[in-house]
């Protein structure tokens, strides 16, 4: 069964940066074939994509981050990233991680809290 472990959360002052990691472990797993994408959920809001990144490295942003946020992998740590730039209140939320795409999903990890205050 495959783990996914976010981190990297926390509280943060109206435009500033956090950098999220998201580890997948678990056997019958292959990583590197998958695309990726992180996901957040505000208190009363649906879960949304915000970014993916596929198996060859193409990023996709949700307008409301695009120019903001970074996905990026390394395949050999089995972790992907998102660097968060120009923190705006509206970005508080739950983050995860799972696969992105055509791939169906795995469990959700617990995700981490990130917090922007005005």
């Amino acid at each position: 069964q495959v783990q996914l472990v976010e981190s990297g959360g926390g509280l943060v002052q109206f435009g500033g940066s956090l950098r999220l990691s998201c580890a997948a472990s678990g056997s019958i797993f292959n990583y590197v074939a998958m695309d990726w994408g992180w996901y957040r959920q505000a208190p009363g809001n649906r879960r949304e994509l915000v970014a993916t990144i596929t198996r060859g490295r193409s990023a996709t942003y949700a307008t409301s981050v695009r120019g903001r946020f970074t996905i990026s992998r390394d395949n050999a740590k089995n972790t992907v990233y998102l660097q968060m730039n120009s923190l705006k209140p509206e970005d508080t939320a739950v983050y995860y991680c799972n696969t992105a795409g055509s791939t169906g999903r795995l469990n959700w990890g617990q995700g981490t809290q990130v917090t922007v205050s005005s």
